[in-house]
């Protein structure tokens, strides 16, 4: 990676690590973002007792772990391979590999113009980086906003040639929000009822898919390219599937979906 964060990071965030040292109590790791070292002690390493501490870690290996405690004065930094579960794991790879992918495109940008592209790199960061947590999410905005770069102080030679590879790497991505209806009638043709309001709701766009779940449960799913389009989908849909239940004796909620 070309990014090399300076100082400690906070405690409590995930971070890529590879394996340097391993140890019969503790092991060290390598923060790969920040470029320093970190310990996992024993009970870090996984659950319950550990008879031998290289069953669960290899030398050169990549882990996620968590960042326990940071003692900046003393240089330490305490991490937790047992604390980060796997959707926490796949989430933090995928932050890893999007910027890896973004890195790759000003490599290209740098040897097309024969630069060195730790140079290029900088020079680019240190004016998205004002704005920017990171390459990825700016890159992402760039593929809405092709004059982005430019605006945030890029020359344009250079921004035309991020511009044309993000858009070729980077495809706008589409939200997806959703929730569970839980629905019931009293009445004697309570399903067919209940079958229609979920017909109707799911009439209102096609961008909106409702599944029965089970138990009086039913999924919605609202995909579209922006957060306020879902959502002016995603309430259309729910008063229309809730209505019954004001003509029609019935009980009906929606749980949004985190």
């Amino acid at each position: 990676m070309l990014l090399q964060k300076e100082g400690f990071p906070e405690e409590d965030i995930l971070v890529l690590c590879t394996i340097t040292n391993i140890h019969y109590h503790s092991v060290f790791a390598k923060l790969d973002e920040y470029g320093k070292s970190g310990l996992i002690h024993i009970s870090e390493i996984s659950p319950g007792r550990i008879r031998n501490i290289r069953d669960y870690v290899v030398e050169g290996k990549k882990v996620v772990c968590k960042v326990l405690r940071v003692d900046k004065n003393a240089g330490h930094i305490d991490l937790s391979l047992r604390r980060v579960n796997d959707n926490q794991k796949r989430k933090k790879v995928n932050e890893i590999k999007q910027e890896q992918k973004a890195e790759k495109i000003i490599e290209q940008i740098a040897k097309q113009n024969k630069l060195d592209p730790i140079k290029l790199y900088k020079e680019l960061t240190g004016k998205i980086f004002d704005k920017y947590a990171d390459l990825t999410s700016c890159f992402k905005d760039v593929v809405k906003d092709t004059d982005l770069l430019e605006r945030l102080g890029i020359p344009k030679k250079t921004a035309d040639q991020l511009v044309d590879i993000i858009k070729v790497r980077f495809k706008e991505e589409d939200v997806i929000i959703g929730g569970t209806f839980h629905l019931q009638s009293y009445r004697p043709n309570g399903m067919e009822i209940i079958k229609k309001a979920l017909i109707d709701g799911e009439s209102v766009d096609d961008k909106i898919t409702i599944r029965y779940a089970g138990g009086g449960s039913y999924t919605v799913s609202v995909t579209s390219k922006n957060y306020k389009d879902a959502e002016k989908i995603l309430e259309k849909s729910m008063k229309k599937v809730l209505a019954f239940t004001e003509k029609d004796l019935g009980e009906g909620t929606f749980e949004r979906a985190e």
